[in-house]
């Protein structure tokens, strides 16, 4: 019996690809970055068919024992693709795969993985058993036949120290929040490159659904605290030193946060608070707009339920 996502999946691939189309693919082309260590960049852009959803970074370390991956896509296909061009890069299998947060353009290429070989925080395990199916119907609509296949994995092994030394590279492993409830940052010691997973973008206007911006705050604060060469945002291009990303990343929420505020003390609906002007200093960040768009709707209501007390019970 075809399940629901199955049926999703070749209705809406079927409406959007010609009928001679050849099958669906993605092209990851690795940038090195340091020492046995890879960027994948992800698409600056919304998930879209155009792109399959691969939107996120992901980061490839070669080791001793293989190949090790922070975040691993959006899907089955990604993730086949993904796993294939990491075992020609390092010549070994991959042997493990670390999850960084909830998004789906970051987790669902785990389907492509043996389960024990990805790894999450224990926070984001039980995240991922509560809410991750439903994610999964959404992304099938937005995308069609390019997740064919895909079913949410829970990470078989769950993270309970704070580094990991696997063939002989050490990875230090920071649990952290904000930009959703459970963050994981990976830092890789013997390049000094922080993967920062979403809680650092850079040249790409940060995404808010789960965001708690003081939790975020202080995740940057950490992240910029801890010695590190250069940094592997979830979303942008790669960051040849410590802080630029992680300084724009603070730079942008803390204009978001003071914008919507101002906005609903001024009595702005939130059409007019979408449409506010964006500072010339973020004039070349990718998705601002649409980014601030999003915000409206996911911080609004909290905002205007505090700023804005009913006349009936205000004394």
């Amino acid at each position: 019996m075809l399940s629901r996502r199955l049926m999703l999946a070749g209705m809406l691939g079927a409406a959007a690809l010609p009928a001679a189309a050849a099958p669906l693919a993605y092209a990851i082309v690795p940038e090195p970055i340091g020492e046995g260590l890879w960027l994948v960049r992800g698409a600056d852009a919304p998930i879209e068919m155009a792109n399959g959803g691969a939107i996120a970074n992901i980061t490839i370390a070669a080791t001793d024992a293989g190949a090790v991956l922070v975040d691993c896509g959006p899907s089955l296909r990604y993730g086949e693709a993904l796993r294939a061009v990491a075992e020609k890069l390092v010549g070994k299998p991959v042997v493990r795969v670390y999850l960084t947060h909830l998004h789906p353009d970051h987790v669902y290429g785990a389907a492509a993985f043996d389960p024990l070989a990805v790894a999450a925080t224990p926070q984001l395990v039980d995240i991922l058993k509560r809410d991750g199916a439903g994610f999964s119907d959404g992304m099938y609509r937005l995308l069609g036949d390019w997740m064919r296949g895909t079913e949410l994995r829970i990470p078989g092994t769950v993270l309970a120290s704070d580094h990991e030394t696997i063939g002989g590279r050490d990875f230090g492993l920071i649990a952290l929040s904000g930009h959703s409830a459970a963050d994981l940052a990976v830092l890789d010691r013997r390049t000094g490159t922080l993967i920062a997973g979403d809680l650092v973008f850079h040249d790409r206007a940060p995404s808010t659904p789960h965001a708690d911006l003081p939790a975020w705050r202080a995740s940057l604060d950490r992240l910029k605290a801890l010695p590190h060469r250069a940094t592997v945002p979830g979303h942008g291009p790669f960051d040849p030193t410590p802080a630029a990303a992680i300084d724009q990343t603070r730079d942008w929420i803390d204009w978001l946060d003071r914008t919507l505020r101002d906005a609903v003390a001024e009595g702005l609906d939130m059409a007019e608070a979408g449409n506010l002007p964006i500072p010339p200093r973020f004039a070349h960040v990718a998705a601002a707009r649409y980014e601030l768009e999003r915000s409206v709707s996911h911080f609004y209501p909290g905002l205007e339920a505090d700023l804005l007390p009913r006349i009936d019970t205000a004394r």
